[in-house]
């Protein structure tokens, strides 16, 4: 016979670890909690499982993330499910965690936008102690993050559409955390083949302006990108 008692029940939520840059560091976005447990503490951006509503936890995710940011990121990947009976008070629960990246302006229009957004950029090497155990999610994504990022475009999805090669040099510093030859880091740019020219397109000066490059249309099926139409 079934169980029936809500002892039984489990919780199943989606959390999000959303890295953006600002000032040149990386952040991750943080809300305060408005409820208990952990109400007025720091927390990811999350949320309940829909069953009615969600087709599958990356949609809960992308649901969750346009009710708390106001944004669709470009690059969306599960990280991993946190399941057990101590890291939620209200009983045995279950995390379907995830990490996005998203460049910061975007995130500023959203909030410029509806302010109402009440979230918050949080530098990484500043991450308070967190609702749940969102420290740990937490630090999953950003060792997720960095270990991909050294053979891998994923921080290019930290910048807007088009940049130049200073600043995907400077964004890949960033993100891992340790400074990188240039010359040596534009060969293996060269050798993973995943940017190429916008023709015709630079910024600066008028002496020197700086070539603006982009990711390969092509270089989304070496990720898991979001391919889905988002409506």
């Amino acid at each position: 016979m079934p169980k029936t008692d809500p002892d039984w029940t489990i919780i199943v939520t989606v959390d999000v670890v959303l890295f953006a840059l600002r000032d040149k560091k990386l952040h991750v976005v943080l809300s305060r909690r408005p409820n208990e447990p952990f109400a007025g503490q720091w927390a990811l951006p999350g949320g309940y499982v829909h069953k009615q509503e969600d087709a599958d936890s990356l949609a809960a995710a992308l649901r969750v993330l346009r009710s708390k940011t106001g944004i669709t990121p470009p690059y969306l990947e599960q990280l991993y499910s946190f399941a057990d009976g101590a890291r939620d008070p209200r009983g045995w629960s279950v995390s379907l965690s995830n990490f996005a990246l998203v460049d910061q302006t975007v995130l500023a229009s959203a909030q410029a936008a509806a302010p109402g957004f009440g979230f918050d950029l949080v530098e990484v090497n500043a991450v308070p102690r967190l609702s749940f155990d969102h420290n740990r999610i937490f630090d999953v994504a950003l060792k997720r993050l960095r270990d991909k990022s050294s053979y891998s475009t994923l921080p290019c999805y930290l910048l807007p559409e088009q940049f130049t090669f200073a600043q995907v040099h400077e964004t890949y510093e960033h993100v891992m955390g340790v400074a990188l030859d240039k010359s040596a880091f534009r060969r293996k740019l060269t050798e993973m083949d995943v940017l190429e020219e916008c023709k015709g397109q630079r910024v600066g000066g008028a002496h020197r302006p700086a070539q603006l490059f982009k990711v390969k249309a092509d270089v989304a099926n070496r990720l898991r990108l979001l391919e889905r139409p988002l409506a």
